[in-house]
């Protein structure tokens, strides 16, 4: 809901902190019938990113506090009376992590008339400011000499449109070691749930990591086991290293794993990328759904201490 405030002649030197934080989902439905399938919703954290308003003097500044480990991207939308803003609505910016950051004013018109704001706001994790770099070849997400079979590839029917349009779902036995496809950040995991099930009501119970790679875009890794995530957030993980166990958990009707990498386009939405990747026999190929593919040697694993936010 939104935060709404109405001060009348407000004095000097008073100030007010209001905090509201607001997440919009990405959800995805399905795979093929005969096939793993499920939905990938990126969490709504409940006290990591916060907005603060100080009043004083006849001015409200606003702030996003984001204690986070990656960007984020917040969208306002605002409904004044007898104010004005030092930017236009709605508004879009990406906050630093690990910073408080102001984003904007808004200010009486009239002083003496009575003033009123609203406001609503929203986030995602990432930066809509990110640019993939295409050039970039991504690893098989397991073991070199490995080889599983792609059951759902971009543009799948199923459940691969809109911000999963990019997602790759591999057929994988739960407990299959997964490896990081790319080097990066690591910004969030969640590894507590033994629920899975082949209906939305199970969609929260979905495990997960996310790393966020020196681009500036996110990985997104689902369906995880149970305490199945081996790294933690904020460390650096390279190409190649170790990072969970595969499951069945969330809205998933069979052991799989989910990959997809995206950039955040606004406070509501995110955008899926497609990218290619290095197998056994090719060095960079597009996955194709009914197609197994095995796992090369890792042909790097070193990551910039740079790529990490601060």
């Amino acid at each position: 809901m939104p935060v709404r405030t109405t001060e009348s002649s407000p004095k000097a030197s008073f100030a007010a902190l209001l905090t509201a934080s607001f997440f919009v989902c990405a959800l995805a439905l399905g795979a093929a019938d005969n096939q793993p399938r499920g939905s990938h919703c990126e969490p709504a954290p409940e006290t990591a990113v916060h907005v603060k308003t100080v009043h004083d003097g006849g001015v409200t500044r606003f702030f996003v506090e984001n204690d986070e480990y990656c960007e984020v991207t917040m969208t306002f939308e605002m409904g004044l009376v007898n104010m004005k803003g030092s930017t236009t609505f709605p508004y879009t910016a990406t906050f630093a992590p690990r910073q408080t950051s102001e984003a904007f004013e808004v200010s009486p018109v009239q002083p003496d008339s009575k003033w009123e704001y609203s406001y609503t706001n929203y986030f995602k994790l990432g930066s809509n400011c990110a640019r993939h770099d295409d050039s970039f070849v991504y690893q098989l997400p397991y073991a070199p000499g490995n080889k599983f079979k792609v059951t759902q590839g971009y543009n799948g029917k199923f459940s691969h449109t809109g911000s999963n349009q990019y997602a790759i779902d591999w057929d994988m036995p739960e407990g299959t070691l997964v490896h990081a496809a790319r080097g990066g950040v690591v910004v969030r995991v969640k590894d507590d749930s033994d629920k899975g099930g082949p209906t939305m009501e199970f969609d929260h119970y979905n495990n997960y990591i996310l790393i966020r790679h020196e681009d500036g875009t996110l990985a997104h890794y689902c369906h995880l086991q149970k305490n199945g995530c081996l790294v933690k957030v904020g460390q650096v993980v390279a190409m190649g290293d170790v990072i969970a166990h595969s499951g069945n958990t969330g809205f998933s009707s069979g052991p799989h794993l989910h990959f997809c990498v995206f950039r955040t386009q606004d406070g509501r939405a995110r955008v899926s990328i497609p990218v290619k990747f290095r197998t056994n026999q090719e060095k960079a190929i597009t996955l194709t759904s009914g197609h197994s593919y095995r796992a090369s040697e890792t042909q790097s694993a070193s990551v910039r201490p740079s790529s990490k936010p601060t």
